[in-house]
């Protein structure tokens, strides 16, 4: 690709931003798109895994993603990042680091359809009191005030949010 991206999806746990991100991720791949796929989780237990929750150390959270994400793309990879990155500063850094490299991608989910996907049990032990500092609950979520694309998983199915994506994103290159 002659001038690869990062996407960048953000959203609540649960809302849908690393099952977008590896479907995207087959179908890039499957057009022979060179592509990578960076996720939160997975830095957390690895590179990231020195951080807490504070403010302070989710921003120094974003910030490492996005020098990792810099990387790949100055490596002509697109990429694609699935990161909460609650705060509107931490969106901003990112804006920062990546500069007209990167587009957002707020996924959209209602904090109760979240709950009820709750795949990892984290909103579990939200209510149980065993997990505090959860963004969306006890940790602010700064819903966006720019945004290159929102797809609304709790009125799309998955493959409509996918060919949003691939058209809003894709279809010019």
């Amino acid at each position: 690709m002659e001038n690869p991206i990062v996407i960048w999806f953000f959203g609540l746990s649960g809302s849908g931003k690393s099952t977008l991100s590896n479907l995207l991720l087959k179908q890039l791949k499957n057009q022979g798109i060179s592509s990578v796929s960076i996720d939160g989780d997975q830095l957390r237990t690895g590179i990231n895994q020195d951080l807490g929750f504070s403010s302070e150390d989710r921003m120094e959270n974003i910030r490492r993603s996005a020098e990792i994400a810099k990387l790949f793309l100055e490596n002509h990879q697109v990429v694609l990042a699935s990161f909460i990155s609650p705060e509107e500063s931490h969106r901003e850094k990112v804006r920062e680091i990546l500069g007209s490299n990167v587009r957002f991608v707020f996924v959209d989910a209602a904090l109760q359809t979240c709950q009820s996907r709750d795949v990892k049990g984290l909103y579990q032990n939200v209510s149980k009191g065993t997990l505090s500092n959860f963004t969306g609950i006890s940790a602010p979520f700064d819903r966006p005030s720019q945004v290159d694309l929102i797809v609304d998983t709790n009125e799309q199915t998955t493959n409509q949010c996918l060919e949003q994506i691939l058209h809003t994103f894709f279809d010019e290159r």
